[in-house]
């Protein structure tokens, strides 16, 4: 017998040797005692799906959809779903998940014949879909030698599989069927297709889009959001690694093995020192027009998006063009600590808008841009107080200031200034590229590695704390940020190709100080495994002014 400890109900149970998480459900909840449906747990802090056997005493932590990780198995569950469907109806096309957007899943799919999907298409595919969710068909898991499961992805001639499993080093790897069509996910997957019961699926640009539940009502559909300049910054990036060959992890892997690295680095910086020349030539051109000169450039991004890198970089830039950036952060306007608004927990909410004097802020803009000298405060983050260490400013002919923080776009911050005198930029991490056709990579993850490595290099936070922190800093940018993003005149990606190959060699050092018997030590989990499918590099070829110093370290700027 084994004995299981519940965190959500703190009580224990025993179970025979082998049995199922899915299995024990009724011991510890009683039909009509969970809110929502139960979709995975966390043994010992790991996320494993309902189908794990426990052969030994274990804590177990189960979830449902309004979790991350029980959000990650549900959607990685549809998307398989999906391109199941797909494949049974259009076996010789190839399907790509590419990233998510506007609350969903964007899908590529080529049927061979060169034509873009049609309505007909999406309710063929819908209608196949609902077929195997009323079957409730299970996912099976199978555990072989990677050498099988690579001949197994030769033989359908998925070389995006090959080309990472031949990449990432291991010895056993896990991949699934459903109603025997094999695919691969490092995620773990639902028990079966009817656990599947709110999605959507419609015709996005040139391709599908394949919703999700919201994650605070699982019974409903997220709210679809159009976004068309992320999507249009997300093209720009994909013709790129198209162009280079490099769509997938395993793509990336093989060309960092053959020693070129460091030219995909320079590419990497060169693309994104031109956008950054564009949009200075932009501002240059807008702040030169005689009826509506732009004079306030106003940047904002996530938590850890390169934000103040990136309002140096395009303040050098800014210099070449012939014009005198001046420059503060909104952070140096917050309100004293312990006047900051507190989260239900009694925490710190660092990230609210009424954090900021914005009321302060604003009087100080409009006195510069009617050329007054004004003395800016500057924080003092130990005292949690605003000093005046004389800081004077003034905007002179072929001036334009720059006020770069996270909630710079928000209309309430400048509600008062000229809307014909402002210039948006949002800074945002959209990663391109995907370990496979059907595992893209969540931006988010890319943000979180970048914080965990910073923090802890500057002695802010240890891994735990930044891991701990996440969801109320993801929560605070769907509030506070995001919603904003489409209204910049601009959008700038500060991803680049190589970067989790890099960030490797610093993250999983720190990710193994978080202990095993904390919750965090899930994420923790998963970001390493996460990060082993990449082949790690030095980061010797990463120049000094690179916006990914910020958070490595060796900043020059």
């Amino acid at each position: 017998m084994v004995k299981i400890f519940c965190i959500n109900t703190q009580t224990s149970c025993t179970f025979p040797e082998g049995t199922a998480l899915m299995d024990m459900l009724p011991s510890f909840f009683p039909e009509g005692t969970s809110s929502y449906p139960i979709i995975a747990a966390k043994v010992n802090n790991v996320c494993q799906g309902l189908k794990y056997r426990a052969f030994n005493s274990r804590q177990v932590e189960f979830l449902d959809y309004t979790s991350y990780a029980g959000r990650s198995v549900y959607c990685s569950s549809l998307c398989f779903l999906f391109c199941k469907a797909v494949k049974d109806l259009f076996p010789e096309s190839r399907i790509v998940l590419r990233r998510p957007i506007s609350k969903g899943y964007f899908c590529e799919l080529d049927k061979g014949d060169g034509s873009v999907p049609c309505q007909a298409d999406v309710d063929a595919v819908s209608a196949r879909m609902k077929e195997m969710v009323e079957a409730d068909m299970p996912f099976r898991r199978h555990e072989v030698r990677t050498g099988e499961a690579i001949e197994l992805f030769q033989s359908l001639g998925y070389a995006d599989k090959v080309s990472l499993l031949e990449t990432a080093g291991d010895v056993y790897v896990n991949y699934y069927t459903l109603d025997g069509t094999p695919d691969y996910y490092y995620e773990a997957l639902l028990p079966s297709t009817g656990f599947l019961k709110v999605w959507n699926l419609s015709l996005y640009r040139d391709g599908m889009l394949l919703r999700v539940p919201d994650r605070h009502k699982p019974e409903e559909l997220a709210p679809f959001v159009e976004q068309p300049k992320t999507f249009e910054v997300f093209s720009e990036n994909l013709k790129w690694n198209r162009i280079m060959g490099l769509e997938n992890v395993g793509d990336v892997n093989h060309a960092c093995q053959r020693g070129e690295t460091g030219d995909l680095i320079k590419i990497a910086e060169a693309l994104q020192e031109k956008k950054i020349v564009q949009i200075a030539e932009e501002i240059e051109r807008r702040a030169n027009d005689p009826d509506n000169p732009v004079r306030l450039v106003l940047i904002t991004g996530p938590s850890s998006s390169g934000k103040s890198t990136f309002c140096k970089r395009l303040s050098i830039q800014l210099k070449a063009c012939g014009i005198r950036p001046i420059s503060f952060s909104t952070d140096d306007y917050f309100v004293n600590r312990l006047d900051t608004p507190r989260l239900p927990d009694g925490e710190f909410d660092f990230d609210n808008f009424e954090t900021v004097d914005h009321r302060y802020l604003q009087s100080d803009v409009l006195k510069l841009m009617a050329g007054e000298t004004v003395e800016v405060p500057e924080y003092n983050f130990v005292t949690g107080l605003r000093e005046f260490n004389g800081k004077m400013l003034k905007l002179e002919p072929g001036s334009i200031l720059l006020i770069e923080g996270i909630h710079a776009l928000n209309p309430r911050l400048t509600d008062q200034v000229d809307e014909a005198s402002k210039y948006r930029i949002f800074i945002n991490t959209i990663t391109s590229i995907s370990l496979d056709d059907h595992n893209c990579i969540p931006t988010s993850d890319n943000r979180l590695l970048r914080r965990i490595v910073r923090d802890f290099n500057k002695g802010a936070f240890t891994a735990r704390e930044s891991i701990m922190h996440w969801p109320n800093v993801r929560r605070s940018e769907v509030q506070w940020i995001y919603p904003y993003q489409e209204n910049a005149d601009v959008l700038f990606n500060s991803a680049y190709l190589v970067e989790f190959a890099v960030l490797r060699a610093h993250a999983e050092r720190i990710l193994m100080t978080v202990p095993k018997n904390c919750p965090e030590y899930g994420e923790a989990h998963r970001l390493k495994k996460f990060l082993s499918y990449f082949t790690p590099v030095s980061d010797k070829d990463v120049p000094a002014t690179s916006l990914l110093r910020s958070f490595i370290g060796g900043s020059s700027l």
